[in-house]
């Protein structure tokens, strides 16, 4: 049996498995306020914890993205889902802050394939024209899994403990693993993608998508360029935005805010539904600007860059409100902004590297955004007690803006454009559904 816009199927089935892998690493951020009370760790410690899993999801990303440029997309993502689902459950038997930063570490480790994985997943189903959307629908899996969190883990707490948060997770993860070993395939051996879509997916692709025998992927090539460059500085700019918002907004609310738990529950999941808009009006924005703006599609991805940076002007002005519903407010323009800016990013990655490269750029690009993020969080965990919130959210959007210029000034498109030009009417312009686009 054919199925009309198989395409769409498979960015679920990526999707989903971003969700687990966000819900396992957020479970820690919902759970911290009881966790830290009941093993007696401090905000110090607490900080050290985090930025245990963002050391080594930094130092494993570019080797993930190698592994699943290796081995293929659905080995590879498979074998590191089952690795973080373990993970995530064994943080339930931790007894202080040093076995859980062993076992968090741990968890950074397996689960830094999810976003090599799914971008080159991307890259391998759909033509450049709508891979931006796309890319937006995947990445709302990282939004969506911090938006869950709050809910599950507090349910969790009420119920049995915050052990139990962890265990559900991790059985999550392995559930999701299993159906990805069942329905994902390539293209050239999906059974159920008919010619037409197939043809529209390989016209629709660079040239350096479509070489028979392409290169292996080299570090060294990689590492070198300029559009390499210009993505790294950006991510060790901007990821540490986003993993203040992950690792500390259940504490600004408890601690600033002065919500309870149930308080938290209700609200601190409201940031990342923004987000979850700023990942797909994100990937629509491009297509649009490279139409209505007469622009080219790698101008579009930077335009949608500047736009959410732009944005963190909001979570930069925090520290000016009284009212904590207005404080949730300006996290969810961060929220919003973040995301954007990620999934134009993650667009400019996939439209500058070849199909046995792109996992491998995504991973190392990760590995200078999670070291500039574990930085900032050493600092964030030492400073917070001494100058508050609000002047660090300050900075996070100052580093967002400079990200942008960066990008801006040093990336350049690197192959010919698939035919479409900015006048013309694509599938990219459409919403697209899981019948078809």
């Amino acid at each position: 049996m054919k199925i009309k816009g198989i395409r769409w199927w498979m960015v679920g089935l990526v999707t989903a498995g971003l969700i687990v892998n966000y819900l396992a690493r957020n479970t820690l951020s919902v759970a911290a306020p009881t966790l830290m009370s009941e093993l007696s760790i401090s905000t110090e410690q607490y900080s050290q914890i985090v930025v245990a899993w963002q050391i080594c999801y930094a130092f494993m990303q570019p080797v993930a993205g190698y592994i699943i440029d290796a081995i293929g997309t659905k080995m590879g993502f498979a074998i590191f889902a089952i690795a973080w689902s373990a993970a995530c459950a064994a943080a339930a038997l931790a007894t202080g802050w040093q076995s859980l930063a062993f076992v968090r570490g741990v968890l950074g480790l397996t689960e830094a394939a999810g976003l090599p994985a799914g971008v080159k997943a991307t890259t391998e189903w759909f033509p450049a024209k709508e891979r931006s959307v796309a890319i937006g629908w995947f990445n709302i899996g990282s939004s969506v899994g911090a938006l869950l969190a709050p809910p599950l883990v507090v349910w969790a707490i009420l119920q049995s403990g915050w052990q139990l948060a962890f265990l559900i997770v991790g059985g999550l993860g392995i559930a999701w693993s299993g159906l990805w070993l069942l329905l994902y395939k390539h293209p050239r051996d999906q059974q159920h993608m008919n010619d037409v879509e197939r043809d529209y997916i390989l016209a629709g692709q660079e040239s350096h998508f479509k070489d028979a025998a392409p290169k292996k992927g080299s570090w060294k090539t990689i590492i070198t360029s300029r559009n390499f460059y210009a993505i790294a500085s950006a991510r060790i700019l901007s990821e540490p935005a986003w993993q203040t918002f992950n690792a500390w907004i259940p504490l600004y609310l408890m601690t600033e805010r002065h919500m309870n738990i149930k308080e938290i529950a209700m609200f601190a999941w409201l940031p990342f539904l923004a987000a979850d808009i700023g990942c797909v009006l994100g990937g629509y924005l491009s297509p649009l600007f490279h139409r209505y703006c007469k622009v080219s599609l790698f101008t579009s991805r930077k335009l949608v860059m500047v736009f959410g940076c732009s944005c963190m002007i909001g979570p930069a002005c925090i520290g000016l409100v009284d009212s904590p519903y207005m404080a949730i407010a300006l996290l969810c323009v961060g929220g919003f902004a973040h995301q954007t800016l990620s999934g134009a990013l993650y667009a400019i990655t996939s439209d500058s590297f070849g199909k046995n490269e792109v996992a491998t750029a995504t991973g190392m690009g990760g590995m200078f955004g999670y070291l500039g993020a574990a930085a900032f969080t050493l600092v964030f965990g030492v400073l917070v007690t001494k100058i508050g919130y609000s002047p660090l959210f300050v900075v996070l959007a100052i580093l967002d803006i400079v990200a942008a210029i960066v990008v801006w000034n040093v990336a350049r498109a690197i192959a010919q454009e698939p035919e479409s030009q900015p006048g013309e009417t694509t599938q990219s312009n459409q919403r697209p559904s899981i019948s078809g686009a």
